[in-house]
């Protein structure tokens, strides 16, 4: 009889011990937060400067869509302000001039003269403001016909080939930066006030040379599955609460959007 307690008080501590750890684990998977890089110009696809897969340096190109008219429109919007800006420098000497001969004893210009003189300089001085514009906007529509990498990251995929038409808008290149990685995984509404924002978890992904740290930066304010109608003991088990953890960059490696994850709280 002895015996037998003993091994039903061993059998419950090994029980508590096995809870106490699963309430610990959780399944989740890796997510990542995509940049879709695009145009807000349409045109042909004329150089691809990258792969699926490529590692890019911040400022690195990645594509180009045809821009002759661009090209074309940038060197009218030059030289139209070049001349704007003779015509304003050439209104303005005459209006200094015209100025100084009607302040001057004789008088020769007269008060007329001065304001027509200073209205044809402040026509050219807008005539100017309006080429520096136009000047602006082409060199705008110039340069979005190419676009760069933002930052440091990893290719994900490339959605055109070269010579095809990319409609205005439409992403060509996408992009995985290191640091848009995170784990996303499940907890039941029992244990989610274990968990807080900032707190660091431990994730172990299959096929992993080591486990890795992430740190929880969103707890879902709504659970997920949740049964319908009637919150009873029973049905509320199967409530779960989402919660993100993002993954550090320098772990980004040992991790790929959609693997299994096992989170373990630290």
């Amino acid at each position: 009889m002895k015996t037998f307690v003993t091994l039903t008080a061993l059998a419950a501590v090994l029980l508590a011990g096995c809870t106490k750890n699963s309430s610990s684990n959780f399944q989740g998977y890796v997510e990542g937060e995509y940049v879709y890089v695009a145009s807000p110009l349409g045109g042909a696809l004329t150089n691809l400067a990258v792969a699926r897969g490529d590692s890019v340096k911040a400022g690195q190109l990645l594509f180009e869509l045809e821009r002759q008219s661009e090209a074309a429109a940038l060197t009218q919007a030059e030289k139209n302000l070049a001349l704007a800006e003779a015509n304003l420098t050439l209104s303005q000497n005459t209006f200094n001039r015209r100025s100084e001969l009607h302040q001057s004893p004789s008088g020769v210009v007269s008060a007329e003269e001065l304001d027509k003189a200073r209205a044809q300089r402040d026509a050219d001085a807008a005539k100017f403001a309006a080429q520096q514009a136009a000047l602006a906007k082409a060199k705008w529509s110039f340069d979005q016909k190419q676009q760069s990498a933002p930052m440091a990251t990893q290719v994900h995929d490339t959605l055109y080939r070269q010579g095809e038409y990319v409609a205005a808008g439409n992403p060509v290149v996408v992009l995985l930066p290191p640091e848009n990685l995170k784990v996303r995984f499940f907890v039941p509404q029992e244990n989610l006030p274990k968990i807080k924002i900032g707190q660091t978890v431990s994730i172990h992904c299959d096929g992993a040379a080591k486990d890795f740290s992430a740190t929880v930066n969103y707890i879902a304010t709504q659970a997920e599955y949740t049964p319908p109608v009637i919150y009873s003991r029973e049905t509320r088990a199967s409530m779960v609460f989402m919660i993100e953890a993002k993954i550090s960059p320098a772990d980004a490696a040992d991790a790929r959007p959609g693997q299994p994850a096992d989170v373990r709280l630290n």
